[in-house]
């Protein structure tokens, strides 16, 4: 027969919710002008790094553009020149009134309005230069690219410029739910003394991937929501993890486990070790006189292959787990006894 002796501990302890990923940046990718959609520079879903192309579009006519300002800007500067060198001609001879007043006039004013067209063709060469850039499309973060949502071939505007969207890899989001009820026991709980409950700062969440496993990467809780979702009746939590391998997908669900509680002077006995009846889960206790006492048991929450025990037993207490051998007796009020044995 083996048993286990009682005794009252404090128990870290854990809970876990479902949760999803979400990624803590989602860029929409726009064409900033119209145009033929000429190609696209990366597989749907890859990972890109920041910088990296995703689409182009078609340049002839921004190139013919820029070529058009540019002999503007040309033509532009050597009327300023022009005038420029008639000014210088004109001003000494006004001088010597050789010249009237209003013919320094015109001759100024000629400069000053060559100069401004001047400035006007640069302004103009500029924003040629901006929408032959904008035809190349990079991304602006690293992170994993949707799905295209233009054709290449397709003629881009306002209509449809939205092509695509990435998703920042890391930090990734962790979002997960506490209903009402669950916040509600929790808090009751912590009243009564049979939770403790960590600092907020200390609250850190594992996750469980999948397959399983636990991801390398810990977080702590990085967001409450300040309300209820009236939807759902829930309240949202977010750990912020390291995601640096991208290993952590967005929209994908895992398992959070939170971490940092613990449970005050609990009583921990194996599992097998408690039994169920119709009245209730009981356990079989040894007593001063070498007998095993029935003993009914409230339980709570399962602990690895434990069970806590919430009530029924006391610290220093011997519970048989297994090996029981016991021919049926009852004492003088009835209880229910049996004479332990080794198997």
């Amino acid at each position: 027969m083996t048993f286990v002796e009682t005794k009252a501990q404090n128990v870290p302890v854990t809970f876990d919710f479902v949760a999803q990923t979400q990624s803590s940046q989602q860029v929409q990718i726009y064409a900033r002008i119209n145009g033929f959609l000429d190609s696209q520079n990366y597989a749907d879903g890859a990972l890109v790094k920041a910088c990296d192309v995703l689409f182009k579009l078609d340049q002839k006519p921004q190139i013919a553009e820029l070529q058009e300002a540019q002999a503007a800007l040309q033509r532009d500067i050597a009327a300023r020149e022009v005038a420029k060198s008639n000014l210088a001609r004109v001003r000494p001879l006004a001088k010597l009134n050789a010249l009237s007043q209003k013919d320094l006039d015109d001759a100024q004013g000629r400069f000053e309005e060559t100069s401004a067209t001047v400035d006007g063709a640069q302004a103009t060469v500029y924003r040629a230069q901006m929408n032959l850039s904008y035809t190349i499309i990079p991304s602006p973060i690293d992170g994993f690219a949707a799905a295209a949502n233009q054709m290449v071939g397709t003629y881009i505007s306002p209509a449809n410029a939205n092509l695509t969207s990435v998703s920042l890899v890391t930090p990734m989001w962790v979002n997960f739910s506490l209903s009402e009820n669950q916040l509600l026991d929790l808090r009751n709980q912590k009243i009564n003394g049979t939770l403790n409950w960590p600092p907020t700062d200390d609250i850190l969440v594992d996750l469980i991937l999948p397959d399983g496993k636990t991801f390398a990467h810990q977080a702590k809780v990085t967001f409450t929501a300040p309300y209820y979702n009236p939807q759902t009746g829930t309240f949202q939590i977010r750990g912020t993890f390291d995601n640096r391998d991208a290993l952590l997908k967005p929209s994908q669900y895992v398992t959070a486990r939170v971490n940092g509680f613990s449970r005050p002077n609990a009583i921990l006995v194996p599992q097998r070790a408690v039994h169920q009846a119709e009245t209730g889960h009981f356990v079989w206790v040894i007593d001063d006189n070498n007998m095993a006492e029935f003993r009914p048991v409230e339980t709570g929450d399962w602990h690895g292959d434990d069970w806590f025990i919430t009530k029924g037993l006391k610290p220093g207490e011997k519970v048989i787990v297994d090996g029981l051998v016991f021919a049926p007796k009852t004492d003088a009020s009835g209880k229910l006894l049996a004479e332990a044995a080794a198997q």
